[in-house]
């Protein structure tokens, strides 16, 4: 086991350094670069996706779980990026179903005002998405809205519009497109950081230095064409090529805090429609638990952990408060994750980050540095469309034809049982069952349902690395219960250490990074 590991790695870094020149190198693994490299694949493209540390270990998996039109954008007149994202979200339904799943979304309406502005606000969105509507928004009354709505506020209540919108996991995703990527001939490797770009002759970007972080391990990889895909980062790639450049991007804070589901206990998602800021809030049941939030609080200064601040969580607890009949207090919150969403800069700086569009926006330096801009989950596929597209016209390439929009997702399979707490392997579940059955009984954790061939799975067939790898994004441990996950990250990081072939310093090190790392999840 430990030799094909090892080696699974080592092949994959054999193959990035015998490669004289790549058609892309995409430099970044979260959902717009695996989107681009995936493009690139499904084209007959050699393609190269490079990640500074694990795949979605930012932004794109601390998502609110949902691939949706955007009901938001609809308020705010966004029509053609409801349309696009719409669209988006019934392909990637169609191309994951393992992992994508509609879900029903309600909103409780307090006044008659608000039960017709909604159902007819709700019916737009419908008609936007057209034939890839996941179904149609529909109201009902009271004493429905009681029975779908259990613990809601009961009293005003007049009813509730029911719609219909797209549920996944984010990190599980990122894995299964690193896989499907990997499968179509592309090479994608995590804890590979880009630390400079080539010029030919000091004019035309021709390629990058990469170094192996787990091994200081410098490589050379030429490319036709580098993608700067690094979500709130990419003013750092920007300033590789010209250090005097200027802002592009604005970081804005989204925070969760994921409850017990005894404080929502039911099947459709709760859609808060107007809270004190203006924002919508989301309660969506996740994993057995609920996902409450979100914020938008801009922030100077981008991080791989971001931490959520005093003032959103008492602004999410506050409003959860404004509906649920129970309040959940500070101690009932199981884990609490922040993500930053890279948005284009504004113009003037004059813009709250609410207000900016969430549509993506592709620039190009006079080096050929490809650089991409703002997105979301829902759209990551026609990111990665529209830069291959770019790309194509601006080295003046024959254009091909997009390959990924009925293309099946790695583990992709029809009629998952969601009930299965493995459903989310889809069709990878009957392997990672076979392999429990040669661990028998051998749970790390009851309450959250992961088994030690999870983690050997993970680091076998996933390209985990560390115990933050598996409990954070194989697996969503870390942001299901932080607790719960660090009572596992001695037992998890014992085993992944027969698998590398690594030490007790290793296993020592890797729990005491994990723990510090946890507790930041943690609401003390």
């Amino acid at each position: 086991m430990e030799a094909e590991t090892v080696q699974n790695r080592q092949a994959l870094i054999n193959r990035l350094n015998a490669q004289k020149e790549w058609d892309l190198i995409i430099i970044g693994g979260g959902a717009t670069g695996l989107g681009i490299a995936l493009e690139a694949v499904s084209r007959g493209y050699s393609a190269l996706l490079v990640e500074q540390a694990d795949f979605a270990k930012g932004t794109s998996s601390r998502s609110t779980k949902l691939v949706h039109g955007g009901v938001r954008y609809l308020a705010q007149g966004d029509i053609q990026l409801v349309r696009e994202a719409s669209i988006e979200r019934g392909l990637l339904w169609r191309n994951a179903p393992h992992l994508v799943k509609n879900q029903t979304f309600i909103i409780p309406v307090y006044t008659w005002w608000d039960r017709l502005k909604y159902t007819i606000g709700l019916k737009l969105y419908d008609w936007i998405a057209g034939r890839l509507s996941l179904g149609a928004s529909v109201f009902i009354p009271r004493n429905k809205a009681l029975s779908r709505l259990p613990n809601i506020k009961t009293k005003g209540l007049v009813g509730g519009v029911l719609y219909h919108d797209g549920q996944f996991d984010d990190s599980r995703l990122a894995i299964n497109l690193v896989q499907t990527i990997i499968e179509k001939d592309g090479v994608a490797l995590n804890y590979m950081k880009v630390t400079g770009l080539i010029k030919d002759n000091g004019q035309h970007i021709s390629g990058v230095t990469v170094t192996d972080t787990e091994t200081s391990q410098t490589y050379t990889c030429k490319a036709k064409a580098v993608v700067n895909a690094t979500g709130v980062f990419v003013d750092e790639i920007l300033q590789l090529d010209n250090p005097t450049g200027s802002k592009s991007i604005t970081a804005s804070q989204g925070v969760h805090l994921v409850l017990d589901k005894r404080f929502y206990p039911a099947d459709d998602a709760l859609m808060i429609p107007a809270t004190s800021d203006g924002r919508v809030l989301f309660a969506v049941p996740w994993h057995g638990k609920v996902v409450v939030g979100t914020t938008d609080t801009p922030v100077k200064e981008a991080s791989l952990e971001p931490q959520a601040l005093e003032k959103e969580i008492a602004f999410i607890l506050e409003n959860a408060a404004n509906y649920l009949v129970e309040k959940p207090k500070r101690s009932d919150v199981l884990s609490v994750f922040a993500g930053l969403r890279p948005l284009a800069a504004p113009q003037g700086g004059k813009q709250k980050t609410k207000e900016i569009s969430r549509s993506h926006k592709i620039m190009v330096t006079p080096s050929h540095l490809f650089t991409i801009l703002g997105g979301k989950w829902t759209t990551f596929r026609k990111m990665g469309e529209d830069m291959v597209d770019r790309v194509e016209q601006e080295l003046q390439w024959p254009h091909k034809k997009t390959g990924t929009r009925h293309l099946s997702i790695h583990g992709a399979q029809d009629n998952v049982n969601l009930n299965d707490p493995l459903y989310f392997y889809g069709s990878d579940t009957p392997n990672v069952k076979a392999l429990m059955n040669g661990h028998a009984n051998e749970l790390l954790s009851k309450s959250l349902q992961i088994h030690e061939a999870q983690v050997i799975w993970a680091v076998q067939h996933e390209m985990a690395r560390t115990v933050e790898d598996v409990l954070s994004r194989r697996t969503r441990a870390l942001l299901l219960d932080a607790r719960e996950s660090i009572r596992m990250a001695e037992p998890v990081a014992t085993i992944m250490s027969k698998e590398l072939g690594k030490d007790e310093n290793w296993v020592r090190e890797q729990v005491a990074s994990y723990t510090k790392l946890a507790e930041r999840y943690l609401l003390v």
